[in-house]
């Protein structure tokens, strides 16, 4: 391959694919014939930032930077923008880069004129396991549908969550923690809260031990930390900074790493929430928001086939949103193919093929991309670090021309911050008074707690009493049968026919005067 000057040079009807009239972010320069081409610009348009990308390529070909690239582009736009960092090295987006000679000479390579930013930046954690602003939901809020997707339960045991939850609802328990929906749920199949469901169906002992033991191996996962209060308001992701840039939201996610079940769980409640809470506006000038989700290989590994469902939808429906997701991961075949088509921008980095595996890969990655003058097979295993194949969405929705591309470096720095810089970011935060410390208010588990206290003490009050009456009566029982006791001296003279031969002679003068005598009574003077 050779460039020419003729306008219908291959170069040239690339280049021409990408002369977009509004505005557009700065990916690169088109490469071609082993040139890099700074006169040939390669941008993808902004208002096509909502159709959702794919970020691919094998280690250390330069996927982050890409990621970097183009957030900091979509801030400087207004665009907010939410990185979801698996490995914490994104984490440098919030400090100016550092210039040296790597970064002079990309600059001068691609046309770019290259200034030290930092992006305005907010930083949060699952639920506190990390550094980070807490991001919790309560589990009313999360729902039964979207957690009978993740506990994984099947059709019925969904249906038993959900009479569950209306339960709750209806007696005013309200579900804010994992120990609250158990509290309920054990309640429910417990001799007095059998009757309660009885008229809706009922919830039997075996459904109920099904979905204690899937919240069990849920909280293993580090659930417990995810659900409470104060409950996080996704809104707070479409902010931006005082000088009109976008805020970029960086969910570190190191210390969970080996939890994808939960990260899984925040993702699917996160844009279920902003789907719920966000208006239809179609398409816009520019998306209101921009997700990024590094190593999404983690997120799809070992996922259930109710969780790739919800993913597919929610990518498919959240576009009239005015929501963009992007995924980044090693290659292709890590995403589903339902959701990968999609993803309407690409910009997929080298690829190795050193095994049998990778070169099915390669060919599979090729037919993903329409018609090129390339040979994407040779093309894919010799781009360089920070090097390119792009396809995106022209204007008018149309896939442009592939593009062999040396990207921009970013103007942020490359690489994490240092742990003091991240944790006086984050309690700097006007945010993290708002959510910083749990909240454990009176809840479902406290109320039926307090009621089955209330019972047991009522119910051993009254067994003290029923022991009282029987003790009682028993003593009742005894005192009539019991042997009477001997008459005293006095008793005896009383009942003798002595004394009551005396006491019918009280009436005559002689039985007076026998009277005063036994009793001391003075005579009667005349």
């Amino acid at each position: 391959m050779s460039e020419s000057t003729d306008p219908a040079s291959p170069a040239d009807r690339i280049a021409a694919g990408y002369a977009f009239t509004g505005p557009a972010l700065d990916l690169g320069a088109l490469l071609w014939d082993g040139r890099c081409l700074p006169d040939r610009q390669i941008r993808v348009p902004l208002s096509m930032l909502n159709r959702h990308g794919l970020v691919a390529g094998a280690t250390g070909t330069g996927k982050t930077k890409t990621l970097q690239l183009i957030a900091e582009q979509l801030s400087a736009n207004g665009v907010p923008v939410f990185l979801a960092d698996i490995k914490g090295d994104v984490s440098g987006i919030s400090a100016p880069g550092a210039d040296n000679e790597k970064v002079r000479e990309r600059a001068a390579d691609v046309a770019q004129d290259w200034q030290a930013t930092a992006c305005p930046a907010e930083f949060y954690s699952l639920g506190g396991i990390g550094t980070g602003i807490p991001v919790r939901a309560t589990v009313t809020a999360f729902g039964p549908v979207l957690l009978s997707k993740v506990l994984q339960l099947n059709q019925t045991q969904e249906q038993s969550l959900g009479l569950i939850f209306h339960y709750a609802d209806s007696k005013g328990l309200e579900l804010i923690d994992l120990k609250d929906l158990r509290a309920v749920v054990a309640f429910l199949v417990s001799d007095k809260g059998k009757a309660e469901l009885k008229g809706i169906g009922g919830l039997s002992t075996v459904t109920a031990g099904v979905i204690l033991r899937a919240l069990t191996a849920f909280e293993q996962q580090g659930a417990s930390e995810f659900f409470g209060e104060p409950e996080f308001d996704t809104s707070e992701f479409l902010r931006t900074a005082a000088d009109g840039r976008g805020l970029v939201s960086v969910l570190e996610l190191p210390a969970v790493r080996d939890k994808p079940q939960l990260f899984s769980t925040f993702l699917m409640w996160l844009l279920a929430d902003l789907y719920a809470d966000l208006p239809e506006v179609g398409d816009l000038d520019r998306p209101k928001l921009v997700f990024f989700f590094d190593e999404a290989h983690l997120l799809f590994n070992g996922a259930s086939k109710a969780f790739l469902d919800s993913i597919t939808q929610t990518v498919r429906l959240i576009r009239s949103k005015g929501i963009g997701v992007f995924f980044v991961t090693q290659t292709p075949k890590d995403v589903p193919a339902d959701v990968l088509a999609q993803l309407g921008n690409r910009v997929q980095h080298a690829l190795r093929a050193f095994t049998p595996d990778d070169a099915k890969a390669l060919k599979a990655t090729v037919r993903t991309f329409p018609n090129s003058p390339y040979d994407l097979e040779e093309l894919l295993t010799g781009l360089g670090t920070g090097e390119a194949v792009i396809t995106v969405l022209s204007e008018n929705g149309a896939p442009t021309p592939v593009a062999a591309t040396r990207l921009r470096a970013p103007q942020s720095l490359m690489g994490p911050v240092d742990a003091a810089a991240l944790d006086g970011a984050v309690k700097a935060s006007l945010l993290y008074s708002r959510y910083a410390e749990p909240i454990d208010r009176e809840s479902a588990y406290e109320k039926i707690s307090a009621e089955q206290a209330a019972a047991e003490a009522a119910a051993e009050a009254a067994a003290a009493a029923a022991e009282a009456e029987k003790q009682a009566k028993a003593a009742e029982k005894t005192a009539r049968s019991a042997p009477k006791p001997d008459p005293s001296l006095a008793q005896q003279v009383v009942g003798s026919g002595m004394f009551r031969s005396l006491a019918r002679s009280i009436g005559t003068q002689v039985g007076r005067e026998i009277s005063r005598s036994l009793f001391g009574t003075a005579r009667r003077r005349k």
